[in-house]
């Protein structure tokens, strides 16, 4: 007998992956924990039977939010990463030598135990010295923030569930506060495919608008996500992500990466005609 996983989109399209076996299941305090393995995309995570990260694929995920906002804001030496138990963030982040501190907050501590315990790739840089883990909610850390971190990575689940305060205006608001006079904040905005995917994301980039002076949208393409187009936010005081961006001095860390380059840092951030039109649909 086959064994799949699926992931609904809407009533009329779903996604799914054929599972050689499911490895841990627990339902914490928060959510339900689901890892399994797949011949195809390798060990995946879900939380509440939603695809959270893949072995497979999960390192485009986690390049284009890390690389593109570390290679514009080239002094960010303390960062937030709220969300992220899976820790790909933070194995992104501690590939750069400036790199100071690194505070991640996660309200489920179960996440990261199971992360910790069966996917290494991800989840095996958690333990660096420059790393501190936070077990709280997110919205109420932020509250107490002021002007304390360069760089500010929201690496949240969808905006329901746990991740639900993770989407508001307070939240973006307080995010502003928490940075310094050139900092940046960067976030998972939801795929514009698939219409409610569509509203989630329109509600939370009006927000960031009215938060932050500058404000972008860029892309990358994620096989495991819905519909496979992927949006990240770009937020900032004063840094713009094209303006500010130096691709020789990126260059110049020798960071390998695997989807992340600096030609595609600047291709990125040109967006299908219909997502213009969802942003604009919002910011006027």
């Amino acid at each position: 007998m086959e064994l799949w996983f699926s992931e609904r989109y809407t009533p009329n399209a779903q996604f799914s992956i054929r599972v050689d076996k499911q490895i841990f299941s627990t339902q914490s305090e928060f959510q339900r924990i689901d890892i399994f393995d797949s011949p195809e995309f390798g060990r995946f995570l879900a939380l509440d039977g939603y695809l959270m990260c893949t072995e497979k694929a999960e390192f485009i995920y986690h390049e284009m939010i890390v690389h593109v906002p570390m290679a514009v804001h080239k002094n960010a030496r303390k960062i937030l990463v709220i969300g992220g138990g899976d820790g790909g963030v933070v194995r992104e982040l501690v590939r750069y030598d400036r790199v100071e501190t690194i505070h991640l907050v996660e309200i489920d501590p179960e996440v990261v135990q199971a992360c910790k315990n069966y996917m290494p790739f991800t989840a095996g840089w958690l333990n660096d010295p420059r790393v501190t883990i936070f077990y709280e909610d997110g919205l109420k850390y932020i509250r107490r923030q002021v002007e304390e971190y360069d760089l500010i990575i929201v690496d949240s689940t969808d905006p329901f569930g746990p991740g639900e305060g993770l989407f508001t205006k307070e939240f973006y608001g307080n995010c502003f506060k928490a940075l310094k006079e050139d900092g940046v904040m960067v976030n998972q905005h939801e795929s514009p495919f698939y219409e409610n995917d569509a509203v989630a994301m329109q509600r939370a980039h009006k927000r960031i608008v009215q938060s932050f002076p500058i404000s972008r949208v860029y892309q990358a393409h994620i096989p495991s996500y819905s519909s496979g187009h992927w949006l990240f936010g770009f937020a900032s005081k004063k840094l713009h992500p094209l303006r500010d961006f130096d691709p020789e001095a990126w260059k110049a860390l020798n960071i390998k990466t695997r989807y992340y380059t600096t030609v595609l840092h600047t291709g990125c951030f040109a967006l299908p005609a219909y997502v213009e039109e969802l942003l604009r649909e919002v910011e006027e």
